[in-house]
């Protein structure tokens, strides 16, 4: 076996398109070498004759070179970076078939269809398949008829499944979303714990594991569990330079986020995240009464309807998806433009996973999140009433803690991001909220003092316990009539808050939750002091604090589909068009998500050149020998419409 060694490569997220269930390699990064041979590499000629791509990006020919030589690889990359196809070059080159374990039954048959697009030869097995087409598919296995076959980890604890793969030759076995094993994780999936079994059972197969999302300490727990211990582990950057990162103070959450879609994102694509099944199906109706196209996604809705409105997200252009985290894994939708969250992700990781898809086509996306003082107050009372030990209390809140030092920061988003994730920030990003709009930090000790006295006041004096908004009410001095039935007016810090408003003292009861200055306990979610209080009440602790803005501040301009069609040279917006309007014609009539046939990308460098032969076209990134058969004269004769019409 190799010895566990790290590569990181910092460049390897370069904005690039990415093919259908394939990761658009980019255009930088050395061949992969197929040993034994000379000249072009099988590796190579395999990416450009089949996926149409010129040469590997970042470190995917390292990957594909070591699988291919039979070693096993732990691979790290972000989300549209390039990690299927370090698993389906090797399945290609190497003899055999490679089975890639994934937990996304629901999109398997639309990867599937992906590759077989390009030409590859590649089947499923799974529980929607009916007897006759699974056994087409295991024979097709058996004889080695096929490059790859997808199944799910719960197929591999069934002593069939065991059986048919121990009467075929395998090439490699794929484990994607790894970072399901990990019982930390914000993905559990229990049956992955039972892949180390892959390794005792067939141990000279080489294995690839890979995932969008970990940290150093999840890698390590995806390596134990495997047992990849002795693999060879890829880190690539985290960056995702064409994402936006914006945290808004939540007031009205979703007219916030109609805003944002209407002066931004007007007709794009995206996917919303809620917390629960009500807001979800709300927030869905909201928007569809306000003249937004979208749908709901929740595990409280029956299975057909779940999966109807999956395909139509993926199918049709321009639709939004309103879902709880059920939702999202292995979405290879291309052309995503903004995930937006109404309620407060639980960590760093689940929020970098689910902002990961949008602009998977690397052109600009929004991850645009409203955030508040009851996201906090929810979150803490979540992690208290959940089943577990205090181990895993303690582990949630470590996550919670995270995201909460993420929402709270004053510098780069993005900096902070990716040092979460190990991998150091030297400069500000210039596209996160805190750098195009620095927020100020301010002094908030007395604030804090004031805050917490008045907690600590109730408590001891009253033997009682509100929450944030009646302790907000007595600092500023509010004759309202639960002030009043209590008789909180007659407290030493009734009213001595004036100095902020309403908003700013919410902001500095989150902030003080945020750093565990505060707590939240019982149903009611009343304010406790803390073990640190006392250092804040005692002035041995400055509290530094963001300062709440008066007003929502507008951070970017529109950067929606309208934007993407001006970046064209000039004339060529039109056949753009047309070419988009071929492929949805296409797309529908083979009943294909439009990403199968061409990503955005391409047909957007296809209506820049206007090639005007099959040579020409196939020199595109993106056209592969078997697209350039199988679409190539249609698309000649749509760039030939332009020209009869001038």
């Amino acid at each position: 076996m190799v010895s566990p060694t790290d590569v990181s490569d910092p460049a390897v997220n370069d904005p690039a398109v990415n093919d259908p269930a394939v990761s658009d390699p980019g255009t930088t990064g050395a061949d992969a070498s197929d040993p034994g041979t000379g000249g072009p590499t099988a590796a190579l000629d395999t990416l450009r004759r089949v996926f149409g791509y010129d040469e590997f990006r970042g470190f995917q020919a390292e990957v594909i070179d070591h699988v291919v030589a039979g070693g096993d690889a732990l691979v790290l990359m972000p989300t549209g970076g390039g990690k299927s196809l370090c698993y389906q070059i090797p399945a290609l080159v190497r003899d055999g078939v490679a089975v890639v374990v994934s937990p996304l039954i629901a999109l398997m048959q639309d990867q599937v269809d992906a590759l077989r697009a390009v030409g590859v030869k590649a089947g499923f097995l799974n529980s929607t398949l009916d007897l006759d087409t699974r056994r087409l598919v295991e024979a097709e296995f058996v004889a080695g008829e096929i490059d790859l076959l997808y199944l799910a980890p719960e197929a591999l604890g069934s002593q069939a499944t065991l059986r048919l793969l121990e009467r075929g030759r395998i090439a490699l076995f794929a484990i994607d979303e790894a970072h399901c094993v990990s019982q930390w994780g914000h993905d559990f999936r229990p049956d992955y714990l039972t892949l180390s079994m892959l390794h005792e059972r067939w141990p000279d197969v080489p294995r690839i594991a890979l995932t969008a999302t970990a940290t150093s300490a999840t890698r390590a727990e995806i390596a134990t569990r495997l047992q990849l211990t002795e693999a060879r582990h890829f880190v690539a950057s985290f960056d995702r330079p064409n994402i936006q990162y914006r945290i808004v103070p939540k007031r009205e959450p979703r007219k916030q986020l109609l805003a944002l879609l209407r002066d931004e994102h007007p007709g794009d694509a995206g996917i919303v995240y809620c917390l629960s099944r009500a807001s979800v199906d709300k927030t869905a109706e909201f928007l569809v009464a306000n003249g937004v196209a979208a749908l709901p996604y929740h595990a409280g809705l029956d299975a057909a309807t779940r999966a109807r409105n999956q395909q139509r997200f993926l199918r049709e252009d321009g639709l939004v998806m309103v879902a709880t985290i059920a939702f999202g894994m292995g979405i290879d939708k291309p052309d995503v433009r903004f995930v937006a969250h109404l309620d407060l992700p639980k960590s760093v990781e689940g929020y970098y996973q689910e902002t990961g898809r949008a602009g998977r086509d690397g052109l600009p996306s929004t991850a645009w999140l409203a955030y508040g003082l009851q996201d906090v107050v929810q979150q803490r009372k979540m992690i208290d009433t959940s089943e577990g030990d205090l181990a895993h209390r303690r582990n949630l809140a470590a996550h919670l803690d995270a995201m909460l030092a993420l929402c709270e920061t004053v510098r780069c988003r993005r900096g902070q991001l990716l040092e979460y994730f190990g991998q150091p920030a030297t400069v500000a990003c210039g596209n996160c909220d805190t750098c195009l709009e620095p927020p100020e930090s301010w002094d908030g000790t007395v604030a804090a003092q004031k805050l917490l006295s008045t907690v600590f006041r109730l408590d001891r004096e009253r033997n009682q316990r509100f929450g944030a908004g009646h302790c907000v009410d007595i600092l500023l001095g509010k004759q309202n009539d639960k002030v009043t039935q209590f008789r909180h007016d007659q407290l030493s810090v009734f009213g001595i808050g004036t100095e902020l408003r309403d908003t700013e003292w919410r902001g500095v009861v989150r902030q003080l939750l945020a750093e565990g200055l505060l707590a939240v306990e019982g149903d009611y979610g009343t304010l406790a002091l803390t073990e640190a209080s006392a250092e804040v009440l005692g002035r041995r602790r400055t509290v530094m604090m963001r300062r709440e803005p008066e007003k929502p501040v507008r951070t970017a301009k529109p950067r929606g589909s309208a934007t993407v069609v001006a970046e064209l040279p000039a004339g060529a917006a039109p056949v753009f068009e047309r070419l988009r309007a071929w492929r949805a014609a296409t797309a529908k009539e083979q009943g294909v998500p439009a990403y199968v046939i061409f990503h955005d990308a391409t047909l957007r460098q296809i209506a820049a050149d206007a090639p005007t032969s099959l040579a020409q076209l196939a020199t595109i990134s993106g056209v592969g020998e078997n697209k350039l058969a199988k679409y190539g004269e249609p698309i000649l004769a749509v760039l030939a419409e332009g020209d009869h019409a001038g």
